[in-house]
């Protein structure tokens, strides 16, 4: 897989960026606020329909203008597909070929990227929500149709709560109905986290037995509060009846407070080092290292099951790690053959990562120009 040609139109301060990237790396160099992180949010926004950084939509148009669009040209399997997505008044629309998508399936096609972003590196002295997007990102980027299936689920915790805030007054028959809805979907959900964590653990323990500068062993683990049976060998069958069983059982506390109180959006990820908690227990540079060797993993995990290297984008990641680990990064972005968008407000960081033909952009209010590797602005 390969991005040949990105256009960017109306996309946050991002008036109008056609560029031709590097198959290797390309660099967008410039201070804080000016829209590098922009251009990487608007390619992430196009390989996977959902913004890294927004809450809604509308979030991701100019100031202004009416509509924002984002395409691309890859390279897929030997054949050139183009992919475009546009969001005007709350809605987004995709298309394929310049024909509008018919199903997810269809425009994701064999597009998969993988993220890097500083608020990554603070997700496990976070909270739990932060910790589940960290996982859903990375369950999505191995399964597209997980987005469609935990939309479904959504939905139904949506319809669900909206219910439990009538109090007691309500029908429990109401309640019954969505209950069903809510644990078939929060069973494949169960189904694809569990798939996720047993790819994606093994590779990420030994990433960071390589960075970790410590013989504490890392674990990361995810097991749903509040279900019962074993969750580790029951089907999917299984884990609907053990969540339906949960709802019931919980459904008077639910009630009470006003809200779902068991199922896939109340879980957490568990990450140990040296078998005790590494938000507790563990120095701030361990924790970076052990989403680093959490994201490494996940490039390698997704080469080996698709067959092709994802698109990487980092957002100004080395600025937040340590030099000894940055330049264990930078390496092995130049050793993986991938290809990569970096962002930075200094262009020595990610030298490291730099090939004769990586493209150098320099941007500034919104303005994206390519530069010579002299000239890319320092800090």
């Amino acid at each position: 897989m390969r991005l040949l040609a990105l256009h960017v139109q109306d996309f946050r301060n991002l008036a109008q960026v056609s560029l031709a990237p590097s198959a290797h790396a390309t660099i967008a160099v410039g201070q804080n606020g000016q829209g590098k992180t922009n251009l990487l949010e608007a390619l992430y926004f196009l390989s996977t329909l959902k913004p890294l950084r927004a809450g809604r939509l509308s979030e991701l148009v100019r100031w202004g203008t009416p509509s924002a669009r984002v395409s691309g040209r890859f390279l897929l399997k030997g054949a050139e597909r183009e992919i475009s997505v546009e969001v005007g008044g709350g809605t987004r629309q995709s298309f394929v070929d310049g024909k509008k998508a018919a199903s997810l399936e269809e425009y994701f096609g064999g597009v998969s990227v993988v993220a890097f972003t500083p608020d990554d590196l603070e997700v496990v002295k976070g909270g739990p929500d932060s910790r589940r997007a960290f996982l859903d990102r990375a369950v999505f980027n191995r399964f597209p149709a997980y987005l469609r299936e935990s939309r479904e689920y959504a939905r139904a915790l949506k319809n669900r709560n909206r219910l439990l805030r009538e109090g007691h007054a309500v029908d429990p028959a109401y309640l019954e109905a969505y209950d069903e809805t809510l644990a078939r979907a929060g069973a494949r959900i169960y189904a694809r986290r569990r798939a996720l964590m047993a790819e994606l653990s093994p590779r990420a323990q030994a990433t960071f037995g390589a960075i970790g500068r410590t013989a504490d062993p890392a674990t990361y683990g995810y097991h749903p509060a509040h279900l019962g049976g074993d969750f580790a060998t029951a089907d999917e069958p299984a884990l609907a009846q053990a969540l339906r069983e949960s709802l019931t059982a919980r459904m008077r506390r639910d009630l009470d407070r006003g809200f779902t109180s068991v199922g896939p959006h109340a879980d957490d990820v568990t990450v140990t080092l040296g078998g005790r908690s590494a938000r507790a227990y563990a120095s701030q540079g361990q924790q970076r290292a052990l989403v680093l060797g959490w994201k490494i993993a996940e490039i390698e995990n997704l080469a080996s099951c698709l067959g092709f290297l994802p698109l990487l984008l980092l957002d100004d990641v080395s600025s937040e790690l340590d030099p000894e680990r940055n330049a264990y990064l930078m390496d092995y972005l130049a050793r993986s053959g991938a290809q990569v968008f970096l962002s930075t407000t200094d262009g020595s960081l990610v030298r490291g990562a730099a090939a004769d033909d990586t493209l150098w952009l320099a941007v500034s209010s919104g303005q994206v120009v390519s530069r010579t590797p002299d000239a890319a602005p320092e800090a």
